[in-house]
């Protein structure tokens, strides 16, 4: 028999929470009972739980409704309420407010964790209930006016509460046992039973896709609540990751995966069941997945992280002024890197400071559009992304994401293209779920059964496979494989002529991650229709997304000076200088990210831009652009006035109160480089000027 879990206490006993009708701040004692007795009868019509724990909600929720008479009568005649009822009825408010809580985890949370914490869900009933003894015990019933028959009905009800006991259904822990021993099965790596999975989930009340997606949403959201202790919360997160990646597998086995089926058997890694089993014994259902995907909603891309490409839940700014998630930077920075991965600059120290601004916008638009934010304390903060998302040691989920992912990508290579459609879906919503799982997926061989969809005529399939091929991007050993896997040209077509504008803009979104490599910026700026396929997205792309993804694209490309002079003849420039006056700060500040490295390593680009209108524009950001926007505007005026020469000078200081701007610049800058290159433009104007360049018309 197996032998049930260590309690995990995942459902915190909580005193306070979400409650129906508050008591007001200072209760008048009518108020108060009006209030109680509104929640009593809350309690007696909200639904009871579906699945499990059923017997003590019910229990509970009968126990309170014969409190209901108490209060009614007290209402009805307004009964005086000395202070010492007051008291007791205040506490019972309390009480019945984390019952009405308790009742709500247990209807609406997570069945999985329901399950397996069936000894603590318990207790917190029992408690709940002695709890309500020990008030009513208090309760002076002598000095309220009521009739007998309702003090009799109160001290039944006491006397009920105080035999009550934790109650374990029989049928509820089989059912945990037939769960521990397949998730057992699971982390052996031993053949799994269809018929015994199917059930197992049938009796969880998983009957549909849309099941599947809420139970994995709820797991998601209680791996994000925070913990007494650090030792706790690995535990916790651990256990949730392992349901988590269990639920999405059967999920994947049971809905339109092709399960590889041998004698009613689910071919486990290393079963001995050949995932290429007779196709005639295969299983396939297919079922459109379209709620997941309608709920998906694109951030704006200031809240991502230039790194992961994630919303960023603890942003911090590092010395070049770029701002990151604490946790990716810090893993570039322990991986021996010294240099800002957007802009390329050396750090001049390692130091971050917490950007509480841009959090405190990030956590609002994900308050409002539902999405999932960290709000804990920092060690807490600190636990949680140390283990989220973790399965590399952790038995279940690491087995369970294998399984998953040999499936899906098994899916890819279906003759359907419905079926082909769907394991892309499934694969993009995969890939976003950390590094050690796209590890497993691209292990499993997806990224060569990606490419070939990649082409697709069908537009979801293009636009889900360049996007789960965007996802396993981001994972550094994922980035050769990638392109040795010919991933590149097929990247480039979708970049060309993509099927819809966001296939397009993630296709460029990959090729910048992919070009975070030095050698790939080599290999991917010699493709002859890369560049001006990014260029023309510069032009066409959307202003929160495409334009900036191929002007990130075009900068890591930049980087590589062979690829400057093709940037420079595909019209780059001109493009970029008109973005420079853009409503949105973010993209001006990315075109002039590209600008700056142009002017500083070619002839060809500094030619360029003196032949726009960008002199004024860039004199114009050093009083009104962003901390970022100002020092590429100054270092794209030193190349300028260093390459150009008098001609340029002489257009710059024309321009009213341009010095003053320079100054201002080197003496308050934000960043030591943007003080470093007003400086050194100073320095320049100034022997310019001492030269006898000076001339009446200029300022």
């Amino acid at each position: 028999m197996a032998h049930p879990p260590s309690p995990l206490y995942i459902f915190k006993p909580r005193r306070l929470g979400l409650v129906a009708m508050a008591p007001p701040p200072s209760p008048s004692a009518m108020s108060l009972v009006k209030a109680l007795l509104g929640l009593i009868r809350l309690i007696g019509v909200c639904g009871k739980p579906h699945l499990l724990q059923r017997r003590n909600a019910s229990n509970i929720a009968r126990r309170i409704e014969l409190l209901a008479p108490l209060f009614e009568e007290i209402a009805d005649l307004r009964i005086p309420v000395p202070p010492s009822a007051v008291l007791s009825f205040q506490e019972l408010y309390t009480i019945l407010s984390g019952v009405r809580v308790l009742l709500d985890d247990c209807r609406e949370g997570s069945c999985f964790c329901l399950l397996m914490e069936q000894e603590s869900v318990a207790q917190q009933f029992h408690d709940s209930t002695q709890n309500i003894a020990v008030v009513l015990q208090a309760l002076p019933l002598e000095l309220l006016d009521l009739p007998v028959e309702v003090k009799e009905q109160i001290e039944l009800v006491r006397m009920q509460v105080l035999k009550s006991k934790p109650l374990l259904d029989p049928a509820e822990l089989q059912l945990r046992e037939e769960a521990t021993a397949i998730l057992g099965k699971v982390e052996r790596k031993e053949t799994l039973e269809l018929s015994h999975l199917r059930r197992l989930f049938e009796k969880l009340q998983l009957l549909s896709v849309r099941d599947y997606e809420i139970e994995i949403q709820r797991l998601e959201d209680l791996r994000m609540e925070p913990r007494v202790s650090s030792t706790q919360q690995q535990d916790v997160v651990e256990k949730l990751t392992s349901f988590i990646c269990f639920v999405r597998y059967g999920k994947c086995v049971l809905y339109g995966i092709p399960a590889t089926v041998k004698d009613g058997v689910v071919a486990s890694e290393n079963s001995g069941t050949s995932s290429s089993s007779s196709n005639s014994a295969n299983v396939v259902e297919i079922v459109t997945i379209r709620e997941a995907d309608s709920a998906i909603v694109n951030p704006p891309e200031d809240f991502l992280c230039p790194i992961n490409i994630d919303i960023m839940r603890d942003p911090v700014i590092v010395a070049t002024g770029q701002t990151y998630e604490r946790t990716a930077i810090a893993r570039w920075l322990e991986s021996g890197h010294h240099t800002c991965p957007k802009s390329g600059q050396k750090l001049p120290h390692l130091n971050v400071i917490p950007n509480y601004a841009l959090r405190n916008v990030i956590s609002q638009w994900c308050l409002e559009n539902n999405v999932p934010f960290e709000k804990s304390d920092k060690s807490s903060s600190k636990s949680k992304r140390r283990h989220e998302e973790k399965i590399a040691n952790n038995g279940v989920a690491l087995e369970a994401t294998k399984l998953t992912a040999a499936l899906l990508t098994q899916m890819l290579a279906s003759a359907s293209p419905e079926v082909q459609e769907q394991g892309a879906h499934e694969l993009r919503l995969l890939t976003k779920c950390g590094t050690e799982t796209r590890v497993c997926v691209a292990e499993a061989g997806a990224i060569p059964s990606l490419v070939p969809l990649l082409l697709s005529k069908d537009p979801r399939t293009q636009e889900n496979a360049v996007t789960a091929m965007l996802n396993l991007s981001i994972c550094e050993c994922n980035k050769m494989p990638i392109m040795e896997s010919g991933a590149s040209e097929a990247i480039i077509e979708v970049l060309k002529a993509g099927s819809t504008m966001q296939a397009r803009e993630n296709a460029a979104a990959t090729l910048f991650s992919l070009a975070v490599l030095d050698d790939l910026k080599v290999v991917i700026g010699s493709k002859p229709d890369v560049i001006p396929a990014l260029v023309t997205l510069l032009l066409e792309g959307t202003p929160s997304r495409g334009k900036r993804d191929a002007a990130t694209a075009l900068y890591h490309l930049a980087v590589y000076k062979g690829n400057q002079a093709s940037i420079v003849a595909a019209g780059a420039v001109p493009l970029l200088v008109s973005l420079l006056t853009d409503e949105e700060a973010a993209i001006a500040d990315d075109a002039l990210a590209v600008l700056a490295v142009i002017a500083g390593g070619s002839q060809e680009g500094v030619t360029a831009i003196i032949e726009t209108p960008a002199i004024p524009i860039l004199v114009s950001l050093l009083r009104d652009g962003s901390s970022r926007g100002k020092e590429y505007a100054v270092v794209v005026l030193l190349a300028l006035c260093r390459t150009g020469g008098d001609p340029v000078i002489k257009s710059l200081l024309k321009i009213p109160h341009a010095a003053s701007l320079i100054y201002s610049l080197f003496t308050s800058g934000s960043t030591p480089r943007s003080k470093r290159k007003a400086g050194s433009l100073l320095r320049l104007l100034y022997k310019w000027k001492s030269a006898g360049n000076s001339s009446a018309d200029v300022h």
